[in-house]
C-alpha cells in the first residue's frame, strides 16, 4: 500500500521531534550514537533531513558532533550539576523579581495558559510534555522581565537542564506531587500582585525543592543508573 508523500519540509521536523523525545525520555540514553545512516534506514528518509534535525538537536545542547564528524546524545556531566543548579537557582530569582516589577497582562495570560498545559501533563503523567511545558513555563517568566540577556541566559539553562528535570520527575516514579504541580500558581499570583519580593522567595523555594530532590538522588560524584 502506497502513502501520500510527506509535505515539503516535514522529514526533518519528525525526525527532530521523535529524536529529542527519546533523548528527554533517555530511550536513547547519554552518549548513545546517532549514526546517520542508521537514522536514514530507520526514518525511511534520505541523509539530508537526517543530518538537519541532528543539526538542530546539537543545537539545542542535546547532541554533540565529534571530531570525527560522527554524532552522538550528549554526555550528561554530573561534576558540574552543582554549579548548573546554582546557575538555575540564580535565574528563576532574577527573573521573577523581574517579571513582578515589569510584566504585561499579556504575560500573565502565557504563564496561565502554559501552567493548565503543565498540570494536564503531570495528571496524564506525559513526561515530555510535562518538560517541555515546565521550561516554556519558566521562559515566560524571563520573557516577563524584559531583559534579553536574562532571557538568553534562562533559555540556554533551561534546556541544557531538561534530562536533569526528567531524573527529577523519575525520582516520583512520573507521578509529580500535585503540591509541587501547584508552585507555579503561587509565583504567578506574586508576579500578578508586583510583589517582587514574594516572586524570588517562591522561585527560591521552587528551585531548592528540585535541587533537595536530585541531590537525594544522585549519589556524590556518580550518576544515576540509566
Amino acid at each position: 500500500m502506497s502513502h501520500p508523500p510527506a509535505p515539503r519540509g516535514s522529514g526533518p521536523i519528525k525526525i527532530y521531534q521523535t529524536l529529542k523525545a527519546e533523548i528527554l525520555d533517555m530511550t536513547l540514553p547519554p552518549s548513545a550514537s546517532l549514526d546517520e545512516t542508521g537514522l536514514s534506514q530507520r526514518f525511511n528518509m534520505s541523509r539530508t533531513p537526517v543530518r538537519e534535525a541532528l543539526a538542530r538537536l546539537v543545537q539545542e545542547g542535546l547532541a554533540t558532533t565529534l571530531p570525527n564528524r560522527n554524532t552522538i546524545v550528549s554526555a550528561l556531566d554530573f561534576g558540574r550539576v552543582p554549579q548548573y543548579l546554582d546557575a538555575l537557582t540564580l535565574m528563576y530569582r532574577v527573573t521573577g523579581r523581574l517579571a513582578a516589577e515589569r510584566r504585561h497582562p499579556r504575560d500573565l495570560v502565557a504563564m496561565r495558559a502554559l501552567q493548565v498545559k503543565f498540570v494536564a501533563a503531570v495528571e496524564a503523567r506525559d513526561v515530555v510534555a510535562m518538560l517541555t511545558s515546565n521550561r516554556d513555563f519558566h521562559f515566560a517568566i524571563a520573557v516577563a522581565g524584559r531583559n534579553s540577556y536574562y532571557q538568553d541566559l534562562t533559555g540556554r539553562l533551561l534546556d541544557e537542564g531538561l534530562r536533569l528535570l526528567r531524573l527529577y520527575y523519575r525520582t516520583f516514579d512520573d507521578q509529580l506531587p500535585s503540591e509541587y504541580a501547584g508552585e507555579h500558581d503561587a509565583i504567578i499570583a506574586a508576579i500578578e500582585a508586583g510583589d517582587a519580593a514574594e516572586s524570588d522567595r517562591l522561585a527560591c523555594a521552587h528551585a531548592s525543592q528540585i535541587v533537595r530532590q536530585l541531590q537525594r538522588f544522585l549519589a556524590p560524584g556518580e550518576g544515576p543508573a540509566l
